[in-house]
């Protein structure tokens, strides 16, 4: 599919997930099969006040790409000067702008699901991030404050009409966060809508999932964001559906070598302090359900260092391995 001018080698893609969606995390999902990756969301007042910590968001490597940067804010200055400056960069190959985050104290700014309410602003602000950049553009919307989808439509209408190239539908209102079921009814209707790419994304747990919600939506690819946390493999596993080939089954051996690639990304990019801290609830995602998971997580809690994280995957993994031949034995 393409986005813009913007070709994808396939049609999946990494939600934007806050304090999650970093560059090791990206790198990972990028080795697994995903399409196109994309940033946490990024403030783009952050950018122009020059935040050294806002700017660490954007670092990225090549062998990621392609990458969405997703940028947030209510001003549409702010916005236009963030989308130029991270153009500049050199690293982002499309822009992303978030119209979807409920959280408190985004929505009380004006910015994410609360530019759903200001159809004004939100002309505004998609036009002053247009025409600041050359990159191609998409919006990540949810249904709007009520269940209709009108403001979805609304939306999604009039930033096709200022030259957006694509929006992303994650169909719950803004005020169910993540909580009951996503209506993938509202992707096939704005699919029907406007004549730009549509990414559906919304409670899709496993590869035959992406393939339904592509089969009933009719949109033009699929965006996971949680489920990726315990299976970075969904993306493949996608991929081979919508080519008609057999999903693989992940082995106990398959996980176990992407969390040890997961640590040495960490590892290269943060202090080996750092790294480990954030590892010990990140490594946790993929033992879920595993025996012995509990323990294993218990152990984790306590780790100061990536080479005590590598010592922890290769006992819980021989301890499984010891089970499974006794089983057999």
């Amino acid at each position: 599919m393409k986005i813009g001018n913007l070709e994808l080698a396939g049609r999946t893609v990494l939600a934007p997930l806050a304090g999650i969606t970093n560059l090791p995390f990206r790198l990972l999902v990028k080795e697994c099969g995903c399409a196109l990756v994309c940033s946490e969301m990024v403030s783009a007042k952050g950018i122009v006040y020059n935040s050294e910590k806002t700017l660490t968001l954007l670092d990225s490597k090549a062998t990621e790409k392609p990458l969405s940067v997703q940028i947030f804010g209510s001003c549409p200055d702010s916005m236009g000067e963030a989308a130029s400056f991270i153009q500049e960069q050199g690293k982002a190959d499309l822009i992303d702008i978030n119209f979807g985050c409920s959280v408190k104290k985004v929505v009380k700014t004006g910015a994410g699901a609360a530019l759903m309410k200001d159809f004004e602003n939100a002309r505004k602000v998609i036009t002053a991030v247009r025409n600041a950049i050359r990159l191609p553009l998409t919006i990540k919307i949810r249904s709007g404050w009520d269940s209709s989808g009108c403001q979805a439509f609304r939306i999604a209408e009039m930033a096709q009409e200022c030259g957006v190239d694509g929006i992303v539908l994650h169909p719950r209102t803004a005020g169910q966060g993540f909580k009951g079921k996503s209506d993938w009814s509202l992707i096939a209707r704005l699919k029907e809508k406007i004549s730009i790419p549509v990414i559906g994304n919304g409670d899709i747990q496993s590869a035959e999932q992406g393939l339904l919600m592509m089969e009933e939506t009719g949109c033009d690819a699929v965006m996971v964001g949680r489920a990726a946390l315990k299976n970075p493999f969904i993306f493949s596993q996608i991929e081979a559906l919508l080519e008609n080939r057999q999903c693989c089954k992940v082995s106990n051996d398959d996980v176990f070598g992407i969390m040890k690639r997961l640590v040495s990304y960490y590892s290269e990019y943060y202090d080996d302090q750092h790294a480990s801290r954030m590892l010990r609830g990140r490594l946790a995602w993929f033992v879920k359900g595993l025996p012995g998971a509990s323990g294993f997580r218990k152990q984790l809690s306590i780790i100061n260092s990536c080479s005590e994280a590598i010592k922890l995957i290769q006992d819980f993994s021989a301890s499984l391995a010891k089970q499974d031949y006794s089983a057999l034995s």
